[in-house]
C-alpha cells in the first residue's frame, strides 16, 4: 500500500522543525538497515484516512534490533535516550523525540519477527516503511485507555477499515491471557457501529463468551487484585496505595506463604 499525501499535509498541523527531524530519523532508520516497523498517528492514517495532529513517531522493533538502531543513531551523532529497559527508548533532538518501542509494556510481550509477517509497505516523508500490521497495531493500541488518553476510537476505526487484513485467531492468541479486553473493545465497537456487528467473525464472539459464561460459573481470586493499573498506573493507584488491592503482577510469596 502506499502513503496518501495527506501524511505530508499541513492537516497533520506539524511544525515544520518537527517535520524535519521526522523525515531525517525515518531516513536514518532506513539507511541502517535494521527492521522496524511505523505505528502511531502515520499508521492510522494509512490505515484510516484519518488525520490528526502528533507530537511524537512511533516505530516498533524487536529488542536487539531497537539496540542496534541506538548504536546506529549515537554514531550520526543524533543523541538517543533509554526511558525504561522493560519498553521504550528514544531518539531525540532538544525537544523533539522518536520514540522506539521494542515490548508491550501491559503484557511484557517483545516485539518478535511475527510482527513483520504481514506489515505493508508505505511510503512517508519520501521513505518507503513498513507499518505494523493491523493485527499488532491493536494490541499495541487495546491496554491505552488513560484519564487523559483512550485509543479505543483507533481500535474502532481500524477493525472498521481493515477487518479483512486484521488476523482474528492470531489476535485472539496474542491477548490469551487479556481475552476480556478483547472482549471489552469488540462490544465497543458493536456498540458504536451496530449495522457493522458482522465485521467481527461469529466464531470469535461466541469464543469470548462462552469463555465469559465459563468464568461466571467459578469462584472469585482468593485475594483482592486490581488489574486496572495495566491501563493507567496513575488512575488506579489508590487501590493499591490505600484500598488494599495486589498489582496485577508482582510478588506473590505473601500468597504462596498460606499454601
Amino acid at each position: 500500500m502506499a502513503a496518501t499525501d495527506a501524511l505530508n499535509s499541513t492537516e497533520l498541523k506539524i511544525p515544520p522543525e518537527r517535520e524535519d527531524f521526522y523525515a531525517e530519523c525515518l531516513k536514518l532508520l532506513a539507511r541502517s538497515g535494521h527492521p522496524f516497523l511505523l505505528s502511531g498517528t502515520f499508521a492510522l492514517s494509512c490505515y484510516t484516512g484519518i488525520v490528526r495532529p502528533t507530537k511524537d513517531v512511533d516505530v516498533f522493533a524487536k529488542p536487539s534490533d531497537a539496540l542496534k538502531i541506538l548504536a546506529y543513531f549515537q554514531e550520526q551523532g543524533v543523541p538517543v535516550e533509554m526511558v525504561d529497559e522493560r519498553w521504550l527508548a528514544r531518539i531525540t533532538r532538544g525537544e523533539l523525540f522518536m520514540d522506539v518501542i521494542f515490548s508491550i509494556p501491559t503484557s511484557g510481550t517483545p516485539i518478535s519477527d511475527d510482527w513483520f509477517k504481514a506489515a505493508p509497505k508505505a511510503e512517508v516523508y519520501d521513505t518507503v516503511v513498513r507499518l505494523v500490521p493491523p493485527t499488532e497495531f491493536i494490541v499495541s493500541k487495546i491496554f491505552v485507555q488513560d484519564r487523559y488518553r483512550y485509543d479505543g476510537a483507533d481500535v474502532a476505526h481500524v477493525i472498521l477499515m481493515k477487518h479483512e487484513e486484521i488476523d482474528w485467531r492470531r489476535l485472539l492468541d496474542q491477548l490469551e491471557l487479556y481475552w476480556e479486553v478483547l472482549l471489552m473493545a469488540l462490544l465497543n465497537f458493536r456498540f458504536v457501529y451496530p449495522s457493522e456487528r458482522e465485521l467481527v467473525p461469529k466464531w470469535l464472539m461466541d469464543e469470548l463468551l462462552e469463555r465469559l459464561a465459563a468464568q461466571r460459573a467459578m469462584p472469585g481470586p482468593g485475594v483482592k487484585v486490581c488489574r486496572g493499573r495495566i491501563f493507567s498506573p496513575r488512575d488506579y493507584q489508590i487501590d493499591v496505595t490505600e484500598w488494599g488491592f495486589s498489582e496485577a503482577f508482582g510478588n506473590l510469596e505473601e500468597r504462596y506463604e498460606h499454601h
